[in-house]
């Protein structure tokens, strides 16, 4: 089995694949991880021309350390396979992942899979492309676990809380807000989603948070989202970078304590202690694994 590429992905920017000016921006700015989108921000008329325009973006432009991802259409569209070939045909040196939308189950996935096998094979890549999947749907919910474990290729999940209100009926005004329930209306969804993507050593992300101009909102969401165990949320506009960065980013003050406390259990287990007290805490080995999570997000950030 493959290792699985560590990315960042605190931010996953949003762009249309047919705006070549916003994909240029999207290329300059701070965001971990920019996705071209070929499905919803795209018209099926304009489908075929927004893939050469995201594939002149993903050739030509500097994108530096940004993973550069491109949402295709779903496998139950006529623009799937297409949008995949001809993607990975042109600019499969430059693609680093590939967002499936709407997979119902595993088979889903293992369509785009075995494309895209065929075309590294003929075309000769080096570098496996990896596969993210939106979970958007609820019977893609149902089928969580399965999706998770569909394939090595498979790198990311993400929640889709808009589609998924709509399939499931929940009444909701603003993408990516609980609309009035008491407590969190997307909570379970959230930790079913992120507890099958951790089985499977996948990332989790938070879907998309429709008003941009509410950054408290916004905020309350990233860290819900990193409270269940998710590594990152999507930016539908440009304002949205700095915040998910903040909130999915460790202080130093965290990281340095969280090594420190690494530091004594290990100090401890050398000399044959099970646990050890250190600033009041009672430190074992549950206390430096939970620590270690802080250090393995700082270690990827490059603190």
């Amino acid at each position: 089995m493959k290792a699985k590429p560590r990315r960042l992905r605190r931010s996953q920017l949003a762009v249309p694949g047919s705006d070549a000016k916003k994909l240029a921006k999207a290329a300059a700015s701070d965001a971990d991880h920019v996705f071209c989108d070929l499905e919803d921000a795209v018209a099926p008329s304009a489908k075929q021309q927004a893939r050469e325009t995201s594939i002149d973006a993903l050739n030509n432009l500097d994108w530096g350390r940004t993973v550069r991802c491109v949402r295709v259409n779903d496998v139950g569209t006529e623009w799937c396979h297409e949008d995949i070939i001809t993607l990975v045909e042109k600019a499969g040196e430059n693609l680093d992942t590939i967002m499936l939308p709407k997979p119902m189950n595993a088979g889903d996935v293992q369509f785009a899979d075995k494309l895209l096998n065929q075309l590294e094979k003929k075309l000769g890549l080096e570098r496996r492309i990896g596969l993210e999947v939106l979970i958007e749907e609820v019977d893609a919910m149902q089928n969580v676990v399965e999706i998770a474990g569909s394939c090595e290729r498979l790198e990311c999940m993400i929640f889709g809380m808009g589609d998924y209100a709509a399939s499931q009926g929940i009444a909701v005004r603003n993408i990516g807000r609980e609309g009035g329930y008491p407590g969190d209306v997307f909570h379970y969804p959230r930790y079913q989603m992120t507890i099958a993507a951790r089985v499977s050593g996948l990332d989790a992300v938070d879907g998309p948070f429709a008003n941009f101009n509410d950054e408290a909102a916004y905020r309350v969401e990233c860290r819900r989202a990193l409270t269940l165990g998710m590594v990152g949320k999507w930016a539908i506009h440009p304002a949205q970078i700095a915040p998910a960065l903040e909130v999915f980013s460790p202080s130093r003050k965290d990281v340095d304590f969280a090594r420190e406390i690494i530091g004594a259990y290990q100090k401890a287990a050398a000399a044959g202690l099970g646990s050890v007290a250190h600033r009041g805490m009672m430190i074992d080995a549950a206390s430096a694994r939970l620590f270690q999570n802080t250090v393995d997000r700082a270690d990827l950030i490059g603190m």
